[in-house]
């Protein structure tokens, strides 16, 4: 049985450049969240808006879960070189982004329940006020995911000329799920924004009252559609749900043979993702080619720049 060493690679590539842009982008849009939070919710508070209340209740939760991404960053880049962490620290980020999405399903719950008590029992708005305010949560909400985009784009680049190239299925994989997540919640609060606005317009102009609590509603099911979609995104990789990519069939191909170059064959294989569209594989063969190492197999793997660490058992049959 033949390993191949990570740790280099671990340090070397998930905390690139691209890591940090990522890093410090979390870290400005969670002081401006946090700011905005503020605002909103006293405003909703002195205006009485249920809609731009649950608005502002909502931003503190992307505060709390933006800042846990900034963390998560920071802690993955701690304990990169700690030997405890046997296929690196990346996971820390996935579980900072699995965290945000139950951060946005808590909240929606908060949203429906207070939208639901002022459908109960109504209370007079201010809207002009509260429509300035919530425009102005708006614009906050459109510069922090300018903010974070940029972090994408410059994390993308990052990424993809440090691996020189992939394979389509899997740069579809290569997605940074941590700084997804605080993109999600950032569109998501501006979602909320923009329903906010409409239920104050409908309210002011033809007296909708009933339009602020539910949008609120509407708010909350929209977020609740995307928290789950984070989570089972974030939730497949901490599970290592694997073994139906590509990249497995991939593995195959590469390393089974037909009987006149020695008939070899998988027959045990665990697939894993270890970063940002990368693998491990844990493989056993059995073949009749008695000149086949687990050098020529990681050589026959290597085209496969997604694969960075394999461990490979040889069994040789007469």
């Amino acid at each position: 049985m033949h390993t191949q060493n990570l740790s280099d690679w671990t340090h070397d590539h998930i905390f690139d450049s691209g890591n940090h842009a990522a890093e410090r982008g979390t870290r400005l849009v969670m002081w401006i969240t946090a700011v905005m939070m503020v605002i909103e919710i006293l405003a909703g508070w002195w205006f009485n808006s249920m809609a731009l209340l649950a608005d502002g209740w909502h931003m503190s939760s992307h505060a709390v879960a933006i800042g846990l991404s900034a963390f998560a960053y920071a802690a993955a880049r701690r304990y990169a070189r700690d030997p405890r962490f046997a296929f690196g620290t990346w996971k820390i980020e996935i579980l900072a982004g699995f965290a945000s999405a139950i951060f946005l399903l808590g909240i929606v719950a908060m949203m429906v329940t207070a939208s639901v008590e002022r459908i109960v029992t109504p209370q007079p708005i201010h809207y002009q006020e509260a429509m300035i305010v919530a425009a102005l949560g708006l614009v906050v909400n459109i510069v922090c995911a300018v903010i974070l985009a940029g972090a994408h784009d410059h994390h993308h680049h990052d990424h993809h000329d440090s691996a020189g190239h992939h394979h389509d299925h899997a740069h579809e994989h290569s997605h940074d799920l941590n700084l997804k997540s605080a993109y999600v919640h950032v569109i998501a609060d501006a979602a909320t924004s923009v329903l906010a606005i409409i239920a104050l317009a409908g309210g002011w102009v033809y007296g909708w009252s009933w339009l602020d609590p539910l949008m609120g509603i509407v708010g909350a099911v929209l977020v609740a559609l995307w928290a789950k979609n984070l989570i089972i995104a974030t939730g497949k990789v901490l599970l290592d749900r694997e073994m139906d990519h590509g990249v497995v069939a991939e593995i195959r191909a590469a390393v089974e043979t037909d009987q006149s170059a020695g008939n070899t064959r998988v027959t045990d294989l665990h697939v894993w993702r270890v970063g940002k569209g990368v693998y491990s594989c844990a493989l056993s063969l059995v073949t009749h080619d008695k000149d086949l190492s687990p050098n020529a197999v990681r050589a026959q793997l290597a085209q496969h720049a997604e694969i960075v660490h394999s461990t490979i058992e040889i069994n040789h049959c007469s």
